[in-house]
């Protein structure tokens, strides 16, 4: 008969790596005997199965003789069951989002505008923020539909074209949110 039981897993009840040095091990069961001490309110049978452990895995030759014949349980990968996430909104979704966040943008700096209160700086640092976003999305959503489009068509080969409209367009429409807001 060994001196050990095949079934437990003395690494586990000590609370140790496989890889722990002796000092290590040693460490950690004084720790574990601290808590686990009848006399200090712990189990008997924990202490027990804890000495057992130890005395196994302190010796180096029965160390060896137990990692031989003891085989590591297997750890199955934890796998939730769930729906697969969103991958792309599509055209459509890049192109409302862009839109709202440009809307609420635009908004929020004609509330300020209006209000003329010296205290709602920061609700128009905010609304750059939501524009630059906005305008960050904007570009995502003309991105989505030049890659929607079919190879062969001539748009989707001239993305430097399109980069400068895009960035054209959004000089000029940011001009005119200029204008209109000194007019207010």
């Amino acid at each position: 008969m060994s001196e050990f039981e095949q079934s437990k897993d003395y690494y586990e009840i000590l609370g140790a790596d496989r890889r722990a040095t002796r000092r290590e091990l040693e460490q950690l069961y004084k720790r574990m005997a601290a808590r686990l001490h009848p006399d200090k309110g712990g189990d008997e049978d924990a202490m027990k199965a804890l000495n057992e452990a130890y005395h196994v895995l302190k010796d180096p030759s029965s160390r060896s003789e137990y990692d031989a014949k003891h085989v590591a349980p297997t750890v199955r990968d934890f796998v939730p069951v769930s729906t697969s996430p969103a991958r792309d909104v599509g055209l459509l979704g890049h192109g409302l989002s862009a839109f709202f966040c440009l809307l609420m943008g635009v908004f929020l700096l004609v509330l300020v505008r209006s209000q003329w209160i010296w205290f709602l700086w920061p609700l128009a640092i905010l609304s750059f923020f939501v524009i630059g976003f906005g305008i960050m999305m904007a570009r995502g959503a003309m991105h989505s539909l030049s890659t929607s489009l079919r190879v062969t068509n001539p748009v989707r080969r001239h993305t430097n074209i399109q980069e400068a409209a895009f960035w054209v367009l959004v000089a000029g429409s940011g001009y005119i949110v200029y204008l209109l807001l000194t007019n207010l």
